[in-house]
């Protein structure tokens, strides 16, 4: 128990810059909401429903983080400041970060899959502030979503995700280093989707203008 409190408290030290020491992330809304959401979770797969959400409501009230007491999280998830909600279908993998703001929620409650509503994130996932991701869908392992940014539809393992409704963008090789960056929204200029879409362009030119070059040229008549 104590072991697996210190790789927790390490691992939000490690994904936030400001934490100085394991003492101050012991205090961070996420840290709370997430102690809370694990007995009402046990609870609510003890079939004990009111107890559940009466666990749910004071954690609400106390961190503004509101996570459904069915929404299964995995190890080591970080939501960095809270007014957060998740919703009871969400499944949520290893090492996740969600940032302020972020809505994990439904959309037609008969369109989900095997009775899922809600999101799907896989491990390592980054949830930037504000973003919005909705429905039954799977967001892939390592992918970062952008803030404000609004998904509906799966994202593959390692995309990055921007705008209303959210696409993949192109990212510099010095954004994609090695190891866990802060934020999930890339900085730069290429954020922007209409850029991201004119290098891809640009890329399919260049690819056609090579394989046109290199075709043996038709001889005249």
């Amino acid at each position: 128990m104590t072991n697996a409190l210190t790789d927790y408290l390490d691992s939000v030290k490690a994904r936030d810059p400001a934490a100085r020491s394991r003492w101050e992330v012991l205090i961070y809304p996420g840290a709370w909401a997430l102690l809370f959401h694990r007995v009402a979770h046990w609870l609510y797969g003890g079939r004990l429903f009111f107890l559940a959400r009466l666990v749910n409501h004071i954690s609400r009230g106390l961190t503004a983080i509101d996570i459904h007491p069915g929404a299964v999280i995995g190890r080591n998830f970080f939501i960095d400041h809270g007014f957060t909600v998740i919703g009871e279908t969400a499944v949520i993998g290893d090492n996740v970060t969600i940032y302020q703001c972020v809505t994990l929620g439904g959309t037609n409650p008969s369109g989900g899959v095997d009775g899922h509503r809600h999101p799907t994130l896989e491990d390592d996932v980054v949830v930037g502030s504000g973003a919005q991701v909705l429905g039954p869908i799977r967001v892939g392992k390592g992918a970062r979503i952008g803030a404000n940014s609004v998904v509906t539809k799966d994202v593959v393992p390692g995309a990055t995700m921007v705008g209303i409704p959210a696409k993949p963008v192109l990212m510099d090789a010095a954004e994609r280093a090695e190891g866990f960056v802060p934020y999930g929204t890339p900085c730069n200029e290429i954020a922007d989707p209409l850029l991201a879409r004119l290098c891809e362009l640009e890329t399919e030119i260049r690819a056609l203008r090579a394989r046109h070059a290199g075709k043996p040229k038709a001889k005249s008549a």
